[in-house]
């Protein structure tokens, strides 16, 4: 038996594993083992711990746990196997996220996929052992799951297929699932479930984890989930509220670019990792990390003093400070809302050529046409006044230093645009718009709303901390950072996220 213990993680096949999808990505073990890092190091040595992963894939942290356990415990149970037994049995608990991955986390935990079988390292009387797997229908209400939001479109299936209607967050009442009290909830939710709607959209479904888990009160609550709540947006408006005026959130680890935590993985705004203590209030320890470099960990409020949102990168406090102390109302005031003249983006009732009555030119995405003022729905004294366009959709990049923004051009008197843009303005003169243009090339100003966009969809609120300027005179960074005393140090770390833009320069 101490053979097999011994030899059993090597090699380790759940560093090889291909991810279901984007939005159900597997752990590596190095980086469960990080997470399992920020939980105290006494756990490990207390046998009356006790350990649930809500939504095992591969069991790595189950696993990885285990390890931790039969190094720890060995004051409290000598003997090898009597130790190793009182952990699986007594410890170490998971609810899978489907038929698949309960036999591949019992295989990682128990090294057998059947428990009761006589290759598992812990003898059990059933085939589930302490990793459990229901198949559950969703609750349909209005076509809608009323605990996921899943579309009844997509998601009412046959017995014989995944509905992915996870146990956990598919009740009222977690804590009767398995009956017993966690000290520590620990997992990688899935992320989101397509909602049959408008170029495959999807609801995101991470956050109900966090929330279930907290309804069951565990000492220690650690989950690596999207960044995107930082900023709130489609269904996390009440979590990202929770969260950052949460003062029980300890420590949280961000990676802006989700490929240094999941190799091959891109999730638009990032992935983070955090610890929440339930019988600690402080100011979170904030560390980012960057390709290979880790920034200096600060321990700081999750929501600064006037902000609304996380600034995620701890460098930036200073630098927004300073802007802040100039008082200057903010770039937002001239953005228009997502829909700047009431048109969806596969709006396609045009002229392909100006005529009598469709005499306004409509700039869309593709084929720009022309549109008669009654099409218009909003903002129509836009029409006739100088403006500035730029995509709604900032740049595709997942990798730093990324341009942020698409690239921003002159609305001339007569134009429009669909919801694929945003439009900027009025403003008095086409040099005056070319003046606009030469702040959003700023990488000062691109920086300023990196701070506010946690991913791709650049909508108003994203220019939140830019401050306006006077747009009689064109812009440059030399001048922004001489105004607003950015030292040397502060550009180079702008520098390191953000890039020139080229007048090339388009949509990424």
């Amino acid at each position: 038996m101490a053979s097999l213990l011994e030899k059993a993680y090597n090699p380790d096949v759940l560093t090889c594993l291909a991810n279901l999808s984007n939005d159900e990505v597997f752990t590596p073990p190095e980086l469960a083992n990080d997470v399992l890092d920020m939980l105290p190091e006494e756990i490990w040595s207390d046998p009356t711990i006790k350990i649930l992963d809500p939504c095992c894939k591969s069991g790595v942290f189950l696993r990885e746990a285990a390890k931790r356990f039969i190094k720890g415990l060995e004051h409290v149970y000598p003997d090898l196997q009597e130790r190793v037994d009182h952990i699986m049995h007594e410890q170490l608990f998971g609810i899978a996220i489907t038929e698949l991955t309960s036999l591949l986390s019992r295989r990682s935990l128990y090294c057998s996929k059947f428990p009761n079988g006589k290759f598992s390292v812990a003898e059990f009387d059933d085939t589930e052992g302490n990793v459990r797997h229901r198949t559950l229908q969703h609750t349909w209400v209005n076509n809608r799951c009323k605990y996921c939001g899943a579309s009844n479109a997509e998601y009412d299936r046959d017995n014989a297929l995944e509905t992915h209607a996870y146990e956990f967050i598919h009740t009222d009442n977690p804590e009767r699932i398995l009956n017993m009290k966690f000290d520590v909830i620990v997992g990688n939710p899935p992320y989101q479930l397509s909602d049959g709607g408008f170029h495959a959209s999807a609801v995101p479904i991470y956050h109900k984890f966090v929330q279930r888990a907290k309804m069951l009160n565990p000492r220690y609550l650690s989950m690596i989930i999207p960044a995107r709540w930082y900023s709130g947006g489609r269904g996390l408006d009440e979590f990202r509220a929770e969260m950052l005026n949460d003062d029980r959130l300890t420590e949280i680890h961000d990676y802006p670019e989700a490929s240094d935590c999941f190799p091959g993985v891109q999730i638009k705004g990032g992935v983070c990792y955090f610890l929440w203590t339930r019988d600690r209030r402080d100011n979170c320890k904030i560390v980012t990390h960057h390709g290979t470099s880790i920034g200096s960990p600060m321990r700081r409020p999750l929501l600064e003093e006037g902000c609304d949102t996380f600034i995620r990168w701890n460098e930036a406090i200073d630098i927004l400070a300073k802007v802040r102390a100039h008082g200057e109302p903010s770039f937002k005031e001239i953005v228009s809302p997502s829909k700047p003249f009431g048109l969806r983006g596969a709006f396609g009732d045009f002229e392909k050529a100006k005529t009598a009555t469709a005499n306004i030119k409509l700039y869309r995405v593709g084929e720009n046409g022309y549109v008669s003022k009654d099409q218009l729905l909003s903002n129509k004294q836009l029409i006739n006044a100088w403006k500035v366009f730029i995509p709604r959709a900032g740049s595709g990049s997942d990798a730093f230093p990324h341009t942020i923004l698409g690239k921003p051009f002159v609305g001339e008197p007569g134009s429009a645009c669909t919801e694929s843009y945003l439009a900027l303005g009025p403003f008095t003169s086409e040099a005056e718009c070319e003046n606009v243009i030469s702040y959003i090339r700023s990488q000062f100003f691109r920086f300023l709303v990196l701070l506010h966009k946690p991913s791709q969809d650049a909508t108003s609120k994203v220019y939140t901390f830019v401050p306006k300027q006077n747009f009689s005179e064109k812009w440059t960074d030399e001048k922004l950072y001489n105004k607003y005393d950015i030292n040397l140090q502060q550009i180079d770390f702008i520098n390191s996220l953000i890039r020139p833009m080229d007048l090339g320069d388009g949509d990424e």
